[in-house]
């Protein structure tokens, strides 16, 4: 029997514990024993629950008993969830978890304290909900050096984007669809400004490139200034406006990384994910183009993903090779506004300069449309400070830009 602890028994916590016993059966076949939840950690004691037996509030009893081999972290929170991983793995016990927050803060410290104590520290559920990536990455990929990923990492921020488009709503009242059903916090703050996604693509960049980005470091916008003359102003672009996470290893090995709405090319599978679905594309060296979809949040999906995590030790030994990150200093890191790529430009006409002087300022243009406000192209191989640096040649500067992923 291999018995296990779950920390946090709300959503994510309560859907292991399901998954468990749902899924007996196949996950006793998988490892040739049984998982058992001998411990719940929670404030509260949960009378009506099945589980009601198990519950705990003191994590010593955890800690202290050689049985429990394996740890669930699903609590949420930094402070006194990285405190008890931490403890967790310096006492020999590995630990599974779903907790972006403390795998983009604390990685790569709490992947070295795992090998050296020769236990797992494993985070599968904390990008992408239920969609395999991570493990993805590390195994399928391995072969390939990956030279980019561009993902949909949050669903709420999706969800917003998607019924601007399809329903015509306002941001502030597609937010408020979002928190009735369940989607969105009542502080969506985390999610909007795109600190959710910062954090998963720190991640994924971290096993994609060995290199643990702070999210401080991060050029991370929001959605919170998309407008429906935004979205329509994308689809004559055509394409549609994303939330977009970035990483791409450019040239002399820097990265550059970003959180930033796009238009998405019609013709890119990333533009038809929609609702709270998310979606990495992955570009590998000998592969290719490859992207893997699927829910990324949710009770059953999540804890789905935390299983395959607990299955993994069980079957592979806790003393199995633990990835090594290095930390990225600043000379690693590109800087997004000398970062040469595609981009859509939008000039109106309210500034008085004809069409033709603004054209002329770029070279590969392609004009992509023009209304009664003013016009919009695209310009390949350029930079953002040499996009401001031309327009403000000539006293434009009211004007909006986008990166263009075709």
């Amino acid at each position: 029997m291999k018995n296990i602890a779950i920390l946090g028994f709300g959503t994510v916590g309560a859907g292991v514990a399901d998954v468990i016993a749902a899924s007996h059966n196949k996950i006793c076949r998988e490892i040739h024993d049984v998982v058992n939840v001998k411990y719940i950690l929670d404030l509260k004691d949960f009378p009506e629950s099945k589980y009601a037996d198990r519950v705990v509030h003191d994590f010593d009893i955890i800690l202290n008993d050689p049985e429990v081999e394996i740890i669930c972290e699903t609590m949420g929170g930094t402070k006194v969830a990285f405190d008890y991983t931490m403890r967790a793995l310096s006492a020999g016990k590995s630990v599974v978890t779903s907790n972006k927050e403390v795998v983009a803060a604390y990685g790569k410290l709490l992947c070295d304290v795992a090998r050296e104590k020769g236990v797992r520290y494993l985070y599968e559920a904390s990008v992408g909900g239920g969609i395999p990536i991570l493990r993805t990455i590390k195994t399928s990929l391995a072969a390939n050096e990956i030279y980019g990923i561009d993902g949909i990492l949050n669903g709420t921020t999706n969800y917003i984007l998607t019924h601007m488009k399809d329903d015509g709503t306002s941001f502030a009242e597609a937010l408020s669809q979002a928190q009735q059903k369940g989607y969105a916090e009542l502080n969506p703050k985390a999610d909007v400004d795109g600190d959710d996604a910062c954090r998963k693509i720190c991640i994924l960049a971290a096993l994609a490139f060995g290199t643990m980005i702070s999210q401080s470091s991060v050029n991370c916008e929001g959605i919170s200034s998309v407008t429906l003359d935004t979205i329509e102003k994308a689809e004559k672009f055509g394409g549609s406006i994303k939330l977009i996470a970035s990483a791409r290893k450019m040239k002399g090995e820097k990265i550059d990384i970003s959180v930033s709405p796009c238009v998405v090319s019609n013709e890119n599978p990333l533009s038809n994910v929609s609702d709270v679905f998310n979606a990495i594309m992955i570009h590998a060296q000998h592969l290719g183009d490859v992207m893997m979809y699927g829910r990324g949040a949710g009770k059953l999906p999540t804890a789905s993903a935390v299983l395959s995590d607990i299955i993994e030790i069980i079957k592979s030994g806790k003393g199995s090779e633990q990835e090594t990150w290095t930390i990225a200093d600043p000379g690693t890191l590109s800087d997004n506004f000398k970062v040469f790529d595609t981009f859509c430009i939008y000039v109106p006409y309210s500034f008085g300069a004809r069409k033709e002087k603004v054209l002329s300022l770029f070279g590969n243009t392609t004009e992509s449309f023009e209304d009664a406000d003013g016009f919009g192209f695209i310009v390949e191989n350029i930079s953002r400070n040499k996009i401001r640096k031309a327009l403000h040649s000539i006293d434009v500067k009211d004007y909006s830009v986008f990166r263009y992923i075709k």
